[in-house]
């Protein structure tokens, strides 16, 4: 549910940076200083569709788990990776709207809290399966 409810949020800010709709940014109009920042693209690549992708693969991890082996096998590890490196990824992002752009995206703080649930849940999963 998290996976999803993130893919949406990114497919949200991809859309908004595309559409230039400034009408789509809520509170204080810190998405449309952060979403058209350079910070919001990585070599031309919005940072918008690599969540898209991130959240989409560990959809897939989550739903291959019961049916293919390697991925019930390595799952867990595969999305506790994902995890690691999505709050990583997202810290450095937050960093980057409080103390470099000095504004704050809704959008973006909702991903980032959404990739942290996931990220703990992954090590609550990792933990109790080694035991």
């Amino acid at each position: 549910v998290l996976a999803i409810l993130g893919t949406a949020v990114s497919v949200y800010l991809l859309i908004y940076k595309y559409s230039s709709n400034d009408r789509m940014c809520l509170g204080n109009g810190g998405c449309a200083t952060v979403n058209y920042s350079p910070y919001s693209e990585i070599y031309g690549f919005p940072v918008a569709l690599l969540g898209i992708l991130a959240y989409l693969a560990l959809l897939v991890v989550l739903a291959l788990e019961p049916h293919w082996k390697l991925a019930g096998e390595y799952g867990r590890l595969a999305v506790f990776g994902m995890g690691l490196v999505g709050v990583l990824f997202s810290a450095y992002l937050t960093y980057i709207e409080a103390f470099v752009i000095h504004a704050y995206c809704p959008f973006c703080v909702a991903s980032a809290v959404l990739i942290t649930i996931i990220f703990i849940l992954a090590i609550i999963r990792l933990v109790k399966h080694s035991f």
